[in-house]
C-alpha cells in the first residue's frame, strides 16, 4: 500500500483542476489522490479478470459501458484479487498501461467498480452506454468501516414486486450498501412461497375483497397484493449477489402474525376474545407459545427459508408482541407455571430460543429485534437489531450480542422530514443532515460497546406507501433519498469528524448522477421571504422553483420576485426532473385557526381518548368500536366558520389502519341540512374554498370495519380566509 501512496503523492504535483477531474465519489474514499493525465475508453474497451469468481463483476461493468469482457489479463480494465486486502477493501488505479481494480474479495472489486463508474460521465448510470468515457488519472484506496451496511425494505405491509425490488437493489449497489433485508411477513401480508404450506402465500399474499386477510391499510374494496415464488426469490438473490448485496429474509414472529392467524386460527391462544368493538374481526396477532403444533408448523417454514436463502443470518422477529394475549390464555399461564416463569417476557425468550435453534440446525444464525432479549439470554451467537432507540442498541451491545444499530430516530426513512411532509412521526422528524451526523461515539457508545457493533441499517416500513401510489417508486425514493446517500457515507466512513457543509456540496454535485439513476429524490425546500411588497424564493442547488397562487392549482415557473400584498396566497416547490421538495411559503400561508366545536359520533367516545381531547386541538380521540356501514362522525362548530380550506381526518396520521377507509363527507351551513361534497381518500377529506361559513361537517362510513377495534378522529385543520 505504501508504494502506491508514495507514487500518488508524487503525481499530486501535477493535479489537474478540470471539471472531469473533480468527480464526486460517494461515499468519499479514505485516499483519493489524483494524477496528471486521463484515460479514454470507447465501445471497443475490454474488461478482464484474473479469477473466475470475478466474471459476474466483469460482465456487470461491461454491460454498463457497452464493452466486452473476458479472462484477458491485457484488457483495458483488469479486475483482480489480493489476499492481503480485507474482503471489501479495494485499490483503483487509473493510468497506463491499464485501469486496474484490486480487491480483497468479490465485494472489494465491486466497490472499486462503483467508484470507477462514479469517475466516469454520469451517462454510465443512465442505462444507455455512451460512445466514449473519459477517466482522469488517480489512485484510490478505500475500505468500509462496517461490514454490515444494510437497508430493510418492508414488502409485507405494501406489496413491492420483484422488478421493483431489483430496481431498488441497483440504487443500493450504486451507493455501496451491501445488505438488503426483506421484511417478508407481518399482520398485513405473507410474501414468500412456502411449498409445504402453499396457502400461506397463495392466501396470505392478498388482502381485501374476498380474502380472509382483512386490510388494515387501504384498498378495502379490492383483493390486492402478491408474493414471491421461490424462483422469484432466487432471481432476486442472484441479481443482488452480482451487485455485492446479501439478501436477508425476515419472518416476523411470534407477534405481527395476524395474517397467518387469518389462515391458521389454530396458532392463536386458547381463549375466546371479545370482538364486539372490531365488528367480529379477530385482531389477535401472536402465536401461542404453549402449543407444540405451532413449532411443528414453524419448523416447516424455517426449514424452507434456510434452504432458500444463502445468507448466514435469518431474521425471526421478536418485536411488539401483544403479550396481553398470553396473559389471557389459560394454556400460556399453565405452561409458564410448569416452567417456573413469572413474566411473559420469559415466555417470549423461550419461544425465540426454540426458533433460533431451528435456524441453528441449518448452520445459520438467528437475528432478532431488540425486545427479544428482554426476557433472558438467547443463544450468544444471536444478532440483535436495535430499533427502539440508542439505549436499546447500547444494551444489546453491552450484553455481548453482535449488534446492528438502526434506531428509528436516525435511520427509519418512513419518518417525516419536516412536520408538513408525509410520513410517520412517532420516532422523530429528520432529514439527511441528522442521518449524516450520526456517530456511535456522539450518541454515547463506549469503546466496549462499539466493539460489538457489526454495522448500521436503515429501513423503510411501508404502511403509508399504499396511499402514495406504490405502482410508482416516487414516494419510496422521496423518503429514502438523499437520506440513503447520507446513510451510505455514515456507514462507510472510518472518521467521526465529518462536515455537513462539505457533504452537502458533494450531495448537490451528486444530483446529476441521481437524475441518471432515475431517482425521484427529495430536494431541500426553497427559502421564502417577504419584504417591501416583494415575495422572494430561492434555492442553493440550482433546481427550478415553481409557485402556485390560491385558489389556482396550476404551477408557474418562478423567475423573479413577485409583487403582492397577499403573500400568504403563494406557495413554492423546488423541482429537478423527477426530484421535488416539500411545499414552502411564508408563515401566514400555513397559519391555522381553532374555533370551538363539538365532536359527536354514532360509535361512541372512548373513555381514555375522549372526544373532548380532539376538541382541545392537537389531540386525537377514539371511538369505542370500529365503523360499520352508515356510522358517522360529526364536527359542529359553535359559530359558523369561514375559511379557505378545511381538513377533516380519521385515523392516526402515523397509523392509517385506524381510519374510516371508505366514506363520504357532507357539509352543513345551518346545522340541520347537509349537502354531500366529496369522498374520503385514505380517511381524509379537504373542503376547498367554501363560499359560505360552515356550521357542521359529517363523515359517513360506507365500509364495514377497519381491522381494528376503534376509529381515531383528528381535530379539524382549518386554514383561515386570506
Amino acid at each position: 500500500m505504501r508504494r502506491y501512496l508514495l507514487l500518488a503523492v508524487t503525481l499530486l504535483m501535477a493535479w489537474t483542476n478540470s471539471a472531469e477531474a473533480q468527480r464526486v465519489v460517494v461515499p468519499t474514499p479514505q485516499y483519493y489522490l489524483p494524477a496528471n493525465g486521463f484515460v479514454e475508453l470507447d465501445n471497443s474497451a475490454t474488461i478482464g479478470y484474473t479469477d473466475d469468481t470475478l466474471m459476474p463483476a466483469a460482465r456487470y461493468l461491461a454491460e454498463r459501458l457497452g464493452a466486452k469482457y473476458s479472462g484477458d489479463a491485457e484488457a483495458d480494465i483488469l479486475l483482480s484479487l489480493d489476499e492481503d486486502f480485507a474482503t471489501e477493501q479495494y485499490r483503483l488505479y487509473v493510468g497506463r498501461p491499464q485501469i486496474t481494480i484490486t480487491g480483497g474479495g468479490y465485494g472489494g472489486v465491486f466497490n472499486g467498480i462503483v467508484t470507477l463508474m462514479q469517475l466516469m460521465p454520469n451517462e454510465v448510470f443512465c442505462g444507455v452506454p455512451a460512445k466514449r468515457y473519459r477517466v482522469d488519472g488517480c489512485v484510490i484506496e478505500d475500505a468500509p468501516r462496517f461490514s454490515h451496511r444494510g437497508f430493510m425494505l418492508d414488502v409485507a405491509r405494501t406489496w413491492i414486486d420483484m422488478e421493483a425490488v431489483k430496481a431498488y437493489i441497483d440504487l443500493l449497489a450504486y451507493h455501496k450498501i451491501n445488505v438488503l433485508r426483506l421484511h417478508l411477513t407481518d399482520d398485513e401480508g405473507w410474501r414468500i412461497e412456502i411449498k409445504s404450506h402453499p396457502e400461506l402465500a397463495e392466501v396470505g399474499g392478498f388482502r381485501g375483497g374476498d380474502s380472509p386477510v382483512k386490510p388494515r391499510y387501504g384498498r378495502w374494496n379490492e383483493r390486492w397484493g402478491g408474493y414471491y415464488t421461490q424462483e422469484d426469490m432466487r432471481e432476486i438473490i442472484e441479481y443482488a449477489a452480482v451487485r455485492n448485496i446479501e439478501v436477508m429474509p425476515e419472518i416476523d414472529l411470534p407477534g405481527h402474525s395476524l395474517c397467518m392467524a387469518s389462515i391458521h386460527p389454530e396458532i392463536l391462544c386458547g381463549y375466546t376474545p371479545s370482538n364486539r368493538a372490531s365488528l367480529g374481526y379477530d385482531t389477535r396477532s401472536a402465536f401461542c407459545p404453549s402449543k407444540e403444533a405451532n413449532y411443528e408448523l414453524l419448523k416447516d417454514v424455517i426449514d424452507e427459508i434456510c434452504q432458500l436463502f444463502p445468507t448466514k443470518y435469518i431474521h425471526i422477529g421478536g418485536d411488539e408482541v401483544e403479550m396481553s394475549q398470553w396473559r389471557s390464555c389459560p394454556d400460556c399461564r399453565a405452561f409458564m407455571a410448569a416452567q417456573g416463569m413469572s413474566d411473559t417476557k420469559q415466555l417470549q425468550a423461550y419461544f425465540m430460543t426454540r426458533i433460533a435453534d431451528m435456524v441453528a440446525s441449518h448452520g445459520k444464525v438467528a437475528s432478532v429485534w431488540n425486545e427479544a432479549i428482554d426476557g433472558g439470554h438467547l443463544p450468544p451467537s444471536t444478532r440483535v437489531y436495535g430499533w427502539e432507540g440508542v439505549a436499546e442498541c447500547r444494551q444489546a451491545a453491552a450484553k455481548g450480542y453482535s449488534t446492528v444499530v438502526m434506531p428509528g430516530q436516525y435511520f427509519y426513512f418512513d419518518m417525516k422530514q419536516t412536520p408538513r411532509e408525509p410520513g410517520h412521526d412517532w420516532a422523530a422528524i429528520f432529514d439527511a443532515r441528522k442521518v449524516y451526523e450520526f456517530t456511535l461515539r456522539k450518541v454515547g457508545f463506549t469503546e466496549a460497546e462499539m466493539a460489538n457493533v457489526v454495522g448500521l441499517e436503515s429501513s423503510f416500513f411501508s404502511e403509508i406507501y399504499l396511499s402514495h401510489n406504490p405502482e410508482s417508486a416516487d414516494y419510496l425514493h422521496y423518503q429514502t433519498f438523499p437520506r440513503m446517500v447520507a446513510f451510505a457515507e455514515t456507514a462507510w466512513s472510518s472518521s467521526d469528524e465529518r462536515s455537513w457543509e462539505e457533504f452537502y456540496a458533494r450531495l448537490v454535485a451528486h444530483y446529476d448522477r441521481m437524475d441518471c439513476m432515475g431517482i425521484a429524490y427529495r430536494l431541500v425546500p426553497p427559502s421564502v421571504s417577504y419584504a417591501d411588497g416583494m415575495l422572494t424564493a430561492s434555492v442553493d442547488d440550482g433546481s427550478d422553483i415553481y409557485y402556485k397562487r390560491e385558489p389556482m392549482e396550476v404551477e408557474m415557473l418562478y423567475t423573479a420576485p413577485i409583487e403582492t400584498t397577499t403573500p400568504a396566497e403563494y406557495s413554492f416547490v423546488a423541482r429537478r426532473g423527477r426530484a421535488a421538495s416539500a411545499e414552502a411559503a411564508v408563515a401566514a400561508h400555513f397559519r391555522t385557526i381553532t374555533p370551538t366545536f363539538k365532536l359527536t359520533s354514532s360509535m361512541g367516545s372512548s373513555e381514555r381518548f375522549s372526544f373532548e381531547k380532539a376538541q382541545e386541538y392537537g389531540r386525537l380521540a377514539r371511538t369505542t368500536r370500529s365503523a360499520d356501514v352508515g356510522d358517522w362522525v360529526q364536527y359542529t362548530f359553535e359559530k359558523p366558520v369561514m375559511c379557505r380550506r378545511m381538513k377533516v381526518a380519521t385515523g392516526n396520521f402515523q397509523l392509517p389502519r385506524y381510519n374510516i377507509e371508505n366514506g363520504y363527507v357532507e357539509v352543513s351551513y345551518d346545522g340541520s341540512s347537509f349537502e354531500r361534497v366529496g369522498e374520503l381518500e385514505d380517511g381524509v377529506f379537504y373542503i376547498m374554498y367554501p363560499t359560505r361559513a360552515i356550521k357542521a361537517v359529517r363523515i359517513t362510513s360506507t365500509s364495514k370495519g377497519n381491522g381494528a377495534s376503534w376509529v381515531s378522529i383528528q381535530p379539524p385543520t382549518i386554514y383561515p380566509s386570506l
